[in-house]
């Protein structure tokens, strides 16, 4: 008699309630990427484990140090910043995969000068001249914004280049 095969990443019925097998999944999954412990659960869970195998398999995964929120968030946080985004964006990122707010708010405070990366963002896209006109200035402002940039970064990267701006238009009037 044929038997069905299982679907591949999926777990067999007698696999779905075993911490073993969750365990072996779970190192799987993390030998590819790294997973925050609420994602890679999530991913677990959606293979078919239960609850019961699941949450042993991530104790033992932290107790190894082989998942580690904090880590995780650190260099999730290092690697976007890299792409230019901003604070806000990687903030709402992290908090929808539901990690803590204290830890992700230590570590964008420790990861460096975010005015500074919004001027080279800037920069990168728009090149190093001043904005035209106001609806230059506006265009930049909306590229910082949608990058996850706040309010004070953006100003502080337009610098001088905005009170120029404004002293053009003042003195035009």
């Amino acid at each position: 008699m044929l038997r069905k095969r299982q679907p591949k990443g999926r777990a067999s019925s007698e696999q779905a309630g075993d911490p073993a097998a969750a365990l072996a999944a779970a190192v799987t999954l993390l030998a590819r990427r790294e997973y925050c412990s609420i994602e890679l659960g999530a991913k677990l869970s959606a293979q078919g484990f239960t609850p019961e195998a699941v949450r042993p398999a991530l104790a033992q995964l932290i107790e190894r140090r082989y998942l580690d929120d904090e880590r995780y968030v650190r260099q999730f946080v290092a690697i976007h910043a890299e792409r230019g985004q901003g604070p806000q964006r990687l903030r709402r990122e992290l908090a929808e995969l539901g990690l803590p707010a204290a830890l992700i708010e230590s570590q964008l405070e420790s990861h460096g000068d975010w005015a500074a990366l919004a001027r080279r963002v800037l920069t990168r896209r728009f090149g190093a001249s001043a904005p035209r006109d106001w609806p230059d200035k506006a265009r930049r402002m909306r590229f910082l914004q949608y990058r996850g940039f706040s309010n004070d970064h953006i100003r502080s990267a337009l610098g001088a280049d905005a009170t120029d701006l404004d002293t053009d238009l003042d003195a035009d009037s």
